[in-house]
């Protein structure tokens, strides 16, 4: 079993302006496989004139401004503008409202439920018929994973992936346009595409605003702390390895308590914990894809016997990792 040398900042890989172990943007893939979800809905709303509607607590949104602007109000927070070409994720799935205007009040309960869903046509129309029309394209998702891992947890409420100076990035034009064409014209297998497709959006969207905005992402972001980034890419990189806090805590040039508590505070979790929870990320992605057995699994996320491995997986993910069954 790998075990880490004395001083990890000897090794040149982990030195400080030398190789790193993984880049970022390898570092963010492995934590957005963490994320897992399952798309449920897609609805295009066209709204004109004066407007409000509210959506109900419960899925998570996504909603692309098409044509227009419109002001979208999360529960808790306030309202803000969002203007053709414009992407907000809302990830936590409290409630919010749409309106004309920042002042807008709904009345009545959730649109998707009210008269003005139209579940054929997967339209919402809303309006006096007057002023300027705005048109939207949302999808509803729920993540499946419980308890949600810190790299959902710890985004914010409101996730908004501004336009490019007018020009909508291709890859959200075709995902939006393909999703609505899912949609409004299903075949056998169409739900299932839908649920795919909403999640590579919103894993996309997770990207892009790492990109984007690494100030607002933040440890999503860029890993944007230096010290705790380059920890998190050795574990990402070396899950197998016998890693220890003063280990990690030399990686990050800084003493045990310093390390673990800023760790804490920029991921959401004790390094250790993190640690673990990675491993067995990495051992279900091994045994889901039916590419490992158990000890082989086991052993690839730095456990050194196959009971000990089971007794962790088991805790974490509620059945025992011989019964798991492989996801297509």
């Amino acid at each position: 079993m790998k075990t880490p040398p004395e001083s990890l900042t000897d090794r040149p890989e982990y030195s400080v302006g030398s190789r790193r172990v993984a880049d970022q943007s390898d570092v963010l893939s492995h934590l957005l496989t963490l994320v897992r979800l399952r798309g449920e809905l897609v609805y295009s709303a066209e709204l004109s004139g004066q407007f409000a509607g509210s959506f109900a607590a419960g899925p998570s949104h996504l909603l692309f401004i098409e044509h227009g602007s419109v002001w979208v109000t999360p529960v808790g927070l306030e309202p803000i503008l969002l203007k053709a070409g414009d992407l907000v994720l809302l990830p936590h799935g409290k409630g919010h409202l749409i309106a004309d205007r920042a002042t807008g009040r709904a009345t009545g309960g959730d649109m998707l439920g009210s008269p003005a869903f139209d579940p054929d046509r997967l339209v919402i129309r809303v309006g006096d018929g007057a002023g300027s029309e705005v048109r939207c394209i949302g999808a509803t998702f729920r993540f499946e994973e419980h308890p949600l891992p810190p790299v959902v947890t710890g985004l914010p409420i409101l996730i908004h992936i501004r336009d490019d100076g007018g020009k909508v990035p291709d890859w959200l034009q075709h995902m939006v346009h393909f999703l609505m064409l899912e949609a409004r014209e299903p075949r056998p297998g169409s739900a299932l595409m839908i649920s795919r497709t909403i999640d590579l959006l919103v894993i996309r969207t997770l990207r892009s605003w790492a990109d984007l905005y690494p100030d607002e992402a933040g440890w999503l972001g860029g890993l944007g702390d230096a010290r705790i980034g380059r920890v998190l890419n050795a574990l990402h990189a070396e899950p197998a390895v016998q890693w220890t806090l003063a280990g990690l805590a030399d990686l990050a040039g800084m003493s045990r308590s310093a390390f673990a508590e800023r760790f804490s505070a920029s991921v959401g979790e004790a390094p250790m914990r993190y640690l673990t929870r990675w491993r067995l990320t990495v051992a279900d992605q091994l045994i889901s894809a039916g590419a490992a057995s158990v000890g082989t699994a086991g052993r690839a996320a730095g456990y050194q016997s196959e009971a000990g491995f089971s007794r962790a997986y088991k805790a974490h993910f509620g059945q025992s990792p011989k019964v798991a069954k492989p996801r297509q």
